[in-house]
């Protein structure tokens, strides 16, 4: 038929008259087109998406296989902001000074004298302060009870316990170092007291220990804004960079190798360390320490607390010192 052989002679022809047939387009077909790729590198295989969720958790710092050390990270950049919410704790905060990155207002709020009283400090410190919807102010505050005003106090900046080791110190050096204390109220008191008696500066573990948080500052009465803080990674291997620089290390406990009144070394640089009061000293530490020093009381009486301890101990310090 007249159609199917014009059909054939279109086959046959290509654009340069040369007759072709069919195999040549088969076997490009066959062609190679390279190595085939990785499993990870195909859009449609579980490897490539398995492999996209690793590459945004290593992003992000989220907890992948052997991720631990991220994860912890990731918590204690968290831990570091800290909110402080509901009236009064706001202007109980901001009367001592606490440092504030931001002051948040709910939008409408009922006044009263503890707002009036809160924005009127805020304004004079030239504090930021934000108008938040109510919702908003629950997210950030995790759904504590917030009355409408909240405040985000910024990480403190530590020191390094190297930085309180200065031959330029006024005076003897002394510096307190906290074992095992977990309670804020009992570091603002110490670092209170520190400022009182002369003392130059608080040692504080990275590990199973207190940070300088809002209520911790709340609790110093402002004598954390002179009073340097540092963190040590590893307590012990720092007091003995302390022994090293000349300091004597004294423990406080209640079974002591003297007395706190017949103490001798009060005229040297000195470090007093507290333990805390379940546990008392860690048995490295006490290892570290030179003596041992107890404070005599009633029978009536266990023990003090760790903040009034260190506080009797500093200000017997500074009686001898004066001497």
């Amino acid at each position: 038929m007249p159609g199917n052989s014009q059909r054939r002679g279109a086959i046959r022809k290509n654009s340069k008259g040369a007759t072709v047939g069919s195999g040549g387009q088969r076997r490009r077909g066959l062609e190679g087109k390279g190595p085939t790729p990785k499993a990870s590198e195909r859009e449609y295989h579980p490897a490539h998406k398995r492999a996209k969720v690793a590459a945004k958790r290593a992003g992000s710092g989220a907890p992948g296989p052997g991720g631990r050390g991220q994860t912890r990270s990731k918590s204690r950049s968290k831990a570091s902001s800290e909110m402080v919410y509901g009236r009064n704790s706001v202007v109980e905060a901001l009367r001592a000074d606490v440092p504030v990155a931001t002051m948040y207002i709910a939008t409408r709020i009922d006044t009263d004298d503890r707002v009036r009283e809160a924005l009127k400090i805020a304004t004079e410190r030239g504090l930021a302060i934000l108008e938040t919807p109510r919702g908003e102010l629950d997210r950030l505050t995790d759904g504590g009870v917030h009355q409408g005003m909240a405040l985000q106090v910024p990480p403190y900046e530590y020191a390094h316990p190297n930085d309180l080791i200065d031959p330029e110190m006024p005076g003897i050096p002394l510096v307190v170092a906290l074992d095992g204390i977990t309670d804020p109220r009992n570091l603002g008191a110490i670092v209170r007291s520190v400022a009182a008696f002369g003392g130059h500066g608080v040692v504080v573990p990275e590990r199973r220990s207190v940070g300088m948080t809002a209520s911790a500052w709340k609790t110093s009465a402002g004598a954390a804004a002179r009073i340097p803080v540092a963190r040590a990674s590893n307590l012990t291997r720092a007091l003995e960079d302390f022994k090293k620089a000349g300091f004597f290390i004294l423990g406080l406990d209640m079974d002591g190798d003297v007395e706190l009144p017949d103490l001798t070394l009060a005229t040297e640089p000195l470090v007093i360390v507290t333990g805390s009061e379940g546990k008392g000293l860690s048995r490295l530490v006490r290892e570290t320490c030179d003596q041992i020093v107890s404070i005599p009381m009633s029978s009536a009486v266990e023990s003090l607390n760790a903040g009034l301890a260190t506080g009797v101990t500093l200000y017997e310090i500074a009686r001898q010192r004066r001497r």
